[in-house]
């Protein structure tokens, strides 16, 4: 009953999430004033007219017709899109982007430059861009905690709880790897199958599941559900371990997490599929077995899968 009302909880959370969102507009896209050739080149970018961006680079540069004189703008200064057009005299660079940082500042810049050194002043395309940029930075910074804890531990002799292999009595950290493994398929197939999909979004976020794409929808409901589930599973530890059993358990919850997504993220997408479903398979088992306690301790009452010594006070049970 317990974990009936933690996932009653979570669906009724998911739904006041989901309710709203945010949404850029798109009726920008196209100007009645411009031929039928520059409408479709607008039409076809991921982005639209009058989009905000943030400058990434030290410095970039805009032209200014004739292309002869430019203009620099600096790190963190924010730009607007003014106009795009196709130059087709221009060999590679046929796609050009005038852009404003104020009345005095604007210039044109080839659209390929101009993404390549900026971000959306959106916070969600923000988060995307710092996770994207540097995901593997904290991935070998938690494990290396990790293992840190692991020898500190390992020396003193003290009980470890590890996911996979010595994991609480819940439900939450294996629900959660799992939801981990569907994000990062489902990221895989975007990138692999329909990487415009993605493109769009990271230029037009929404925090709506329900108005996007079906596969990016799926995504963006992973990510809800991950965030929720980690709220219910911190109350679950805390409730079974102490801070230190906690935060050790935690370390190693996040690596595992963070390699889970970055094999089923790089690893070739059918073989993502195979290696998804066999976790999957696994996963299930081992949600059935994770109510099977047919023992208690006569100590502390605490849940024992077979006789012996109590793994929460210690106790002999025979």
């Amino acid at each position: 009953m317990k974990h009936v009302g933690y996932i009653l909880g979570v669906i009724c959370l998911l739904l006041c999430v989901t309710a709203c969102h945010y949404r850029t507009s798109l009726s920008s896209r196209g100007d009645g004033n411009t031929t039928d050739s520059v409408a479709a080149v607008v039409s076809e970018r991921p982005y639209a007219l009058n989009s905000n961006f943030r400058v990434t680079a030290d410095t970039l540069w805009l032209h200014q017709l004739p292309l002869l004189d430019s203009i620099p703008v600096r790190e963190g200064d924010e730009l607007v899109v003014a106009e795009i057009t196709a130059r087709k005299e221009m060999e590679g660079d046929s796609v050009w982007v005038k852009v404003a940082r104020d009345q005095e500042t604007i210039g044109w810049v080839p659209e390929h430059q101009l993404l390549s050194h900026i971000v959306p002043v959106d916070p969600i395309s923000r988060c995307i861009h710092l996770f994207s940029n540097s995901h593997a930075l904290p991935f070998f910074l938690v494990l290396a905690v990790f293992f840190l804890c692991f020898v500190y531990r390992a020396l003193r002799r003290k009980q470890i709880k590890l996911i996979w292999l010595n994991d609480i009595d819940s439900v939450f950290p294996i629900t959660l790897s799992w939801l981990m493994a569907a994000a990062a398929t489902l990221y895989n197939s975007m990138q692999h199958f329909v990487p415009e999909t993605w493109e769009r979004y990271y230029y037009d976020p929404s925090l709506n599941p329900f108005d996007l794409p079906f596969v990016l929808g799926l995504f963006v409901l992973c990510v809800f559900l991950i965030v929720l589930l980690g709220v219910a599973l911190l109350d679950d530890l805390f409730h079974q371990t102490t801070m230190e059993v906690a935060f050790f358990y935690l370390l190693g919850l996040a690596s595992c997490c963070i390699f889970l997504y970055i094999f089923f993220t790089y690893l070739w997408i059918y073989l993502a599929y195979l290696a998804f479903i066999a976790y999957s398979v696994w996963c299930v088992r081992r949600l059935r077995k994770a109510n099977s306690y047919p023992y208690a301790c006569g100590a502390c009452g605490a849940k024992m899968r077979s006789k012996g010594i109590c793994p929460h006070c210690g106790a002999l049970n025979e």
